[in-house]
This record gives structure tokens, sequence and C-alpha cells, in this order.
């Protein structure tokens, strides 16, 4: 199976970069399954309705999100009814919406995909990750009710990401970290057959800070004193994300790579989605 991971989408040029690559990416490589974060494709806080169900159309299976996920208030009245958007597991019981759900894919394959936030540097009241992990692995377990597991660690601390792999290793078939904005270079299949990337990077103007407009940000470490709110960065965006390959016969990983395509990186794809 062919899995696409995208990271963050920020702001305006993030979604609209999405939604004018992914069906194209979807048709030439073909993907048999595609997730995205979304949390900050609403001018980089929150998500609407519209722009999931856009994201949807572009291409998505699954939309998956992070602290940011209340920005938009709205996506407290949807998220109850779209079984395709997901919320941090991890957050206390009686949160509108669901942290995970089982997807059938286009090879006919069935996706358990969770959304899980770290608390290092984030918010430390929320639920353990690592038991929310233990929690929807026991209820959809790889090989059993599921034939892939992906979860989406939203996460400051990559010590907390790194080892949240490895508690799961072997159970999941990718772990890939969003939140930080920035592509990591450690992509990798740990030793137990799970793929793992510590943050996939985001879908908007790295021609910024973190996708937004740099200079309140730098306003705001130059002299500790706000001028305005921040604003996402409105400069072509570059999509960042990556690709899995996932054995039908184990459920594990075994190839992985980066995706960047834009004007910002070098831009790459994964060399084995040209092969066969």
């Amino acid at each position: 199976m062919r899995l696409l991971f995208l990271g963050d989408m920020v702001g305006r040029t993030g979604r609209m970069a999405v939604w004018q690559r992914l069906p194209g990416l979807i048709s030439d490589f073909r993907l048999d399954f595609v997730i995205v974060n979304g949390e900050n494709a609403a001018g980089g806080f929150g998500i609407t309705e519209d722009i999931f169900k856009t994201t949807l159309e572009a291409g998505a299976d699954v939309v998956t999100t992070g602290n940011h996920v209340w920005d938009q208030r709205e996506a407290l009245e949807f998220a109850p009814r779209e079984e395709r958007f997901l919320r941090p597991a991890n957050f206390p019981g009686g949160t509108p919406g669901r942290g995970a759900g089982v997807f059938i894919a286009r090879n006919g394959a069935r996706v358990m995909v969770a959304n899980i936030m770290g608390r290092v540097f984030m918010h430390p009241e929320l639920d353990d990750p690592f038991q929310a992990a233990e929690r929807e692995i026991a209820a959809c377990p790889l090989g059993e009710q599921a034939d892939a597991v992906v979860i989406d660690f939203h996460a400051e601390a990559t010590s907390e990401k790194m080892c949240f792999a490895h508690f799961v290793d072997g159970r999941a078939s990718l772990v890939v970290g969003t939140h930080t904005h920035h592509p990591t270079a450690d992509h990798q299949i740990l030793n137990g057959g799970t793929a793992f990337m510590s943050d996939a990077g985001m879908c908007g103007d790295y021609d910024s800070s973190l996708g937004m407009d740099k200079e309140e940000p730098l306003n705001r470490f130059l002299y500790k004193v706000p001028k305005g709110r921040f604003e996402a960065a409105a400069g072509p965006a570059t999509i960042c994300g990556l690709g899995v390959e996932i054995s039908d016969r184990t459920g594990l990983a075994e190839k992985v790579a980066p995706l960047r395509l834009g004007p910002r990186l070098e831009e790459t794809v994964p060399s084995f989605w040209n092969e066969g």
C-alpha cells in the first residue's frame, strides 16, 4: 500500500498548494491513502468546515489536527458528525469529535488512523499519550482489525516523539510527528518495522516564521511588545510530508522517504513511487 502524509497546512497559500497538487500526486503515483494535517489551514489558526470538505474533495482520506483544532469555533459543531475529521485522542472525555477511526483505502485495505498529542512543552493536563496509543491500538490491532495503523503524533519535543515511536514500534505502520512545521531529516524504519519521522514539516510559505509572516514574530523577539496579530505568510507554498510503502502482508513499513514540492526547499519525491 502506498500512503502519503502531508504536514500542517498553514494559511491560504498552504491549503491552495495542497488542493492543487494532491489530485495529481494521487493519480501519477497511484496512491492508496492520503492523510493531511489541517489544524492551521484557516489563517494559521484552526480549520473551517469548508476547508475540511475541500481538502477531502482534493483527495485526502482523513484530516488530522492538534492543539489549534478548536481555534475556529465551528469545528466544535462539525467534528462530531464528520468521521474523517480527527482531533487528538487524548483530549479529556466528553470532548466533541473522535481521535481515531478505521478507513478504507483505495486498494481496499483497512487503515486505522489515530491523532494523539504530546504533553512536553505543550499541554501537560492532557491524558497520557502513551496510554492513549495503547488504548487505540488494543481496540484495533495491526494484522487483526487493521491492515495498517498510522499515528499523527502532534508534539513539540523530539525526545517525546522518538520515545513514543519506539513504544509502538512493531504495532504501527507509521508514526509521524507534526506541530513544529519544519521537516526533519530522520525518516527511518525502526527495528520493529514502524516508519518514523520526527516532523513532516508544513504545507506553507517557508519564507516565514513557521508559516507566519515574519515581521510580527521578529518584532516580539526584538522588543517583547506586540505590534499586531500573527498573520499567515502569503508567499508561494512548499508542500511537505512523507511517503510510505506498507506491506500488504504484515502491515509494517517497507520503505519511507520525504516529499517536498515547491519553490523554497529542495524538491524530492519518494524514488520508490516510480518503481513498478
